[in-house]
């Protein structure tokens, strides 16, 4: 089992790097092999909605998105994790996300989601709602926790304070790695739902 982690703080050892320790050392006891991929300082511009993607088979703007892709494409789980700007996401992870979901090809179903917040006080469960809607428009299952996925503090290190937001990411981290594990028993027994062609209605004719 593998699970890519993007991290789309700008703050490297931060708050949302605390909360997704919590996570690795789940994984690890569990027998998940993760890689944390840092987003949120580096340079990652918009879609421009050029449509390369699909003549070149990556995005047109060769950064880390394009590095990305392949690891997302092998590996069982993607947990995606920001800080909380704005009731927001991070701008510069949305920006990868866009083009990340768009420009890689392959099929995503099954593959099992978690995303993260990590907010001083309030706009957490806004960003949580935000970064589900990568998974669910590409047949990924989501996984839960005891409670919506964020954990609080502003200074850095005060994440390591909130008890029950770090409880929160052990057991997301334990659900994720038993949804994985039962996936993967079913593809084998039972293979993939079947897929309809897909059938596009556009409203302004």
């Amino acid at each position: 089992m593998k699970v890519l982690i993007i991290n789309g703080s700008p703050r490297v050892g931060g708050n949302t790097s605390i909360a997704i320790d919590e996570m690795v050392k789940v994984f690890a006891d569990e027998g998940v092999e993760t890689e944390v991929v840092q987003v949120g300082n580096q340079d990652i511009r918009g879609c421009v909605a050029c449509g390369s993607c699909y003549k070149l088979g990556k995005c047109v703007f060769d950064d880390v998105v394009n590095e990305l892709a392949p690891k997302f494409q092998e590996a069982d789980g993607l947990v995606v994790a920001s800080p909380v700007y704005y009731a927001s996401a991070n701008a510069t992870l949305i920006a990868c996300l866009d083009r990340l979901f768009y420009s890689s090809h392959f099929d995503k179903t099954m593959k099992v989601g978690a995303s993260v917040a990590v907010a001083r006080r309030g706009g957490a469960s806004a960003t949580f709602d935000e970064l589900n809607k990568y998974f669910t428009i590409c047949g990924m299952p989501v996984a839960s926790s005891q409670y919506w996925n964020s954990v609080h503090g502003r200074e850095k290190g005060e994440a390591s304070e909130d008890a029950e937001g770090l409880q929160t990411m052990r057991t997301l981290a334990r659900n994720m790695t038993f949804l994985m594990k039962s996936i993967a028993l079913g593809k084998e027994k039972y293979g993939l739902p079947e897929k309809e062609p897909w059938a596009p209605t556009h409203f302004i004719r």
